[in-house]
């Protein structure tokens, strides 16, 4: 609710009427009021709904830093990602990238902060470490960890349970 508002006083002041006149629609379909239930990364899955995901697309337009595909921990991650369900892909890819869609034309399409950016995979940290993710640049830094299910637990945890920078 306080992204929200912040979105709210910082979008209303250079387009006031026609943010007053799109709440007064979205409030006809959604009261305003159930918008406290959800958080920012809720809100953006209900509106925008949950998509199929190409994992081989996916794993094409993928590129490794300090990792190579045939590591153990990439090849965990992929079945991971095939392990899990739509809903979950969507928060794995926002918490990659900062939106749960894709482009139209999939993972090669995705954008950056520098223009077109693949999704990427980086070797960083220690094993007790959570993943972390650099959206600007569509990275995810995973720790070498020693098991799948080390690897899932704090895959699980980064992107279900934490808020913006509070995974560091």
């Amino acid at each position: 609710k306080q992204w929200y508002q912040r979105r709210v006083a910082i979008t209303a002041g250079g387009v006031e009427e026609q943010f007053k006149a799109f709440l007064e629609g979205f409030n006809e379909i959604v009261p305003i009021q159930w918008l406290q239930y959800f958080d920012e990364r809720e809100l953006e899955l209900i509106l925008v709904g949950i998509q199929d995901f190409d994992i081989q697309d996916w794993q094409a337009h993928t590129i490794y830093r300090n990792y190579r595909r045939s590591d153990k921990q990439i090849q965990w991650f992929w079945q991971f990602v095939a392990d899990i369900s739509d809903e979950q892909r969507s928060r794995l890819l926002q918490f990659v990238t900062g939106t749960c869609r894709l482009p139209i034309g999939g993972f090669s399409e995705l954008m950056g902060s520098n223009g077109a950016q693949k999704f990427c995979i980086e070797r960083v940290g220690k094993e007790n470490w959570l993943p972390r993710s650099h959206t600007c640049f569509n990275r995810l830094d995973l720790p070498p960890y020693r098991s799948y299910e080390q690897l899932k637990e704090k895959l699980l945890f980064a992107t279900e349970e934490t808020e913006g920078f509070g995974q560091e």
